[in-house]
């Protein structure tokens, strides 16, 4: 099997997932308007999503070492689709169930990435093709931006999920001839019990450098999930954007996120190391943060696409560099495991972030008092991370 392979299937199944997952948060607006509720409460979905997510990462070591990676991520795709046709009925239990389902299918997907490129790739280029494949994130976030207003205006929002759940469906059908090479090492017997559930938490809490990736993630995501639920809403009812020209935005914003995920990812391998890139990022953030609560409508649009991409490439692009350090210091065969582990603590973030975030707005009467709000708590990542001594990585064996 070629060497790119593996890294271009697992960035195309992550884009996918992105896309679904981020699909109604950017029809926002619209939806909720059809729903009867306020748009911030897309926090709540946000939240519902990522806590099926956190469940279905603690228990991907054993899914995915009993029934392989491709089969998971086939999986995953089919609970997405699932997912976006409820969130079409215009009833809230419904659209409640389905954000559960999509977050379940979202969950395992970078597990089993991980477990796939942690056997693929030599240790010097982990951190480059990590980022790689975590740009499939900004990519299908991007196109959610680029795809689905335009996709509104021709049919309306209900179709517009059945449409992107269509597209899943194909997806994991263009899966399938990968199953035979990469699903090659399952291990039938494995057996769900509740020790699954702990395990992963447990290698965590026990090493200094994978806790210490857990509590960045924490409060990474907390920012990066904020900016991607919010974005679209802050341009459109506090700045008076359209949904096209907000939904585009939010693309330039995906974009920075692409390449500042390849970008840092160079960064850690051959100059900085994983810590210091990250510490490096969470200063990026909260400067990015501040500018954009600081937002007019008088601003030049080259200007406001700077600030936005510059927030992407800092609040999007950690992702990689984040992962490639987990797998690097993950026990031996359990790339898996301790990305699953690690990732509860990321989905934390999310399920909490985006609701604060909205309840801050709401209180405040605006958005911006989100975004100020993000600048707190990336001043804080990056004091944490200075303050720690710098962590030697344990290469996997090839």
């Amino acid at each position: 099997m070629s060497n790119w392979l593996p890294l271009i299937a697992t960035l195309f199944i992550q884009a996918m997932v992105a896309m679904a997952l981020l699909t109604l948060p950017v029809m926002a607006p619209v939806a909720a308007k059809a729903l009867e509720v306020s748009p911030a409460l897309v926090g709540v979905y946000v939240s519902i999503t990522y806590a099926g997510a956190m469940f279905a990462s603690l228990t991907s070591g054993t899914t995915v070492g009993r029934l392989g990676p491709i089969r998971v991520s086939q999986y995953g795709l089919l609970l997405c689709a699932t997912g976006l046709c409820l969130c079409a009925i215009p009833w809230l239990p419904a659209v409640g169930l389905g954000a559960l389902f999509i977050g379940l299918g979202y969950g395992p997907i970078t597990p089993a990435s991980s477990q796939i490129l942690a056997r693929t790739t030599p240790p010097s280029q982990m951190g480059l093709v990590f980022s790689i494949k975590q740009t499939g994130v900004p990519v299908g976030a991007m196109l959610a931006g680029a795809i689905v207003p335009s996709l509104m205006l021709g049919i309306d929002w209900q179709w517009s999920l059945v449409v992107v759940a269509a597209a899943c469906i194909v997806s994991a059908l263009m899966s399938q001839p990968l199953r035979a090479d990469m699903d090659d090492l399952r291990q039938t017997h494995l057996k769900f019990q509740m020790e699954s559930l702990t395990s992963p938490l447990r290698m965590v809490l026990g090493h200094r450098a994978l806790s210490t990736m857990a509590a960045c993630s924490f409060m990474f995501s907390m920012v990066q999930m904020s900016l991607t639920t919010y974005l679209v809403t802050y341009l459109h009812d506090d700045l008076a954007y359209g949904m096209v020209s907000a939904g585009l935005l939010l693309s330039i914003t995906q974009m920075g996120g692409i390449g500042g995920r390849i970008v840092w990812g160079v960064v850690a391998d051959r100059w900085m190391g994983a810590q210091k890139t990250l510490a490096l990022l969470a200063i990026l953030m909260a400067l990015s943060a501040l500018a954009t609560a600081l937002l007019l409508p008088l601003l030049p649009i080259w200007g406001i696409w700077i600030i936005l991409m510059m927030f992407g490439a800092s609040a999007i692009g950690w992702n990689g560099v984040y992962l490639s350090e987990v797998a690097r210091q993950a026990p031996e065969g359990k790339a898996s495991v301790a990305t699953g582990g690690t990732l509860a603590f990321t989905f934390l973030g999310v399920v909490i972030g985006p609701p604060i975030f909205g309840a801050i707005s709401t209180g405040f009467g605006t958005y911006r008092a989100g975004f100020l709000a993000l600048v707190i708590t990336s001043s804080l990542c990056a004091w944490v991370l200075f303050r720690l001594q710098p962590h030697n990585a344990k290469p996997q064996p090839e």
